[in-house]
């Protein structure tokens, strides 16, 4: 069992706001940047972990994700993050390239492709898109699978938000590449209340094939939230909780506003 933990990584605490979790990884990579720490393996090993530590914590979904997780198996919350996070799940949307390129520009280090081609190998590639007055540069890993950096698991969750969007529709238009999005599925779970408050197995009808299935529901859930499912066929299923109303509620409601 791999007993790491984001936190400690970082060396700040559960608490950390965004503000000092951004902080704590600027200090850390300029510490174990490798440019400042030539011919070492283990500040190069101690920065792929800073890295991971800081696109989780810095992202509020993921770091939820990993907090519930904490909370409820302690030592063995990593093992249990990294069975249903790829590394392309956990990298999306960071900023890391952004802050290496600072470094790059401020203290005259390698620019980010350089650093990330030698710390991470085949492991890694990076593209970069012009889309009218939009340009932008991303990366993806193929992390320990070793799979093409184009494969459909490699794009999955690179390409999110507009510039995502345009990221993937140049690389779509330019060399026949299809995203992820392209068979990600979405769909509402209905939920009453009771359910929602106490959480557990909900039943579910996929739409694509008509099969029943049931869903683990956390407790508390709130309206709104979304719940990603994997393993039912390519892509992903996207279920947004609602939260219906009881009858009771409906009819004062329509009654008051009368």
């Amino acid at each position: 069992m791999n007993e790491k933990d984001y936190y400690e990584t970082l060396e700040i605490n559960s608490e950390a706001s965004a503000k000092i979790i951004k902080d704590a990884y600027r200090r850390l990579a300029f510490q174990y940047h490798p440019d400042r720490n030539s011919g070492d393996a283990a500040a190069v090993e101690r920065m792929k972990g800073i890295n991971e530590a800081y696109a989780v914590l810095s992202d509020p979904v993921k770091r939820e994700q990993y907090d519930n997780l904490r909370h409820a198996y302690g030592n063995s919350a990593y093992d249990r993050f990294r069975q249903d996070h790829s590394e392309n799940d956990i990298f999306r949307d960071s900023d890391i390239n952004q802050i290496f390129e600072e470094f790059s520009r401020s203290f005259g280090f390698r620019n980010f492709e350089d650093i990330f081609r030698e710390a991470y190998g085949p492991g890694y590639r990076t593209f970069q898109f012009k889309q009218g007055n939009v340009f932008g540069r991303g990366f993806v890993f193929t992390g320990r699978m070793k799979q093409d950096a184009f494969s459909p698991d490699a794009r999955r969750g690179v390409f999110s938000g507009l510039v995502g969007k345009l990221a993937g529709y140049a690389l779509k238009k330019i060399a026949g590449i299809g995203t992820q999005q392209d068979i990600d599925r979405y769909d509402v779970l209905k939920l009453t209340p009771e359910q929602a408050r106490q959480g557990g197995k909900i039943p579910y009808t996929d739409k694509k094939d008509s099969r029943s299935i049931l869903i683990s529901v956390p407790p508390g859930i709130t309206h709104g939230k979304v719940i990603r499912l994997r393993g039912l066929g390519p892509g992903a299923l996207y279920l947004k909780a609602e939260i219906t109303k009881p009858l009771l509620q409906k009819i004062a409601e329509l009654l008051k506003a009368r």
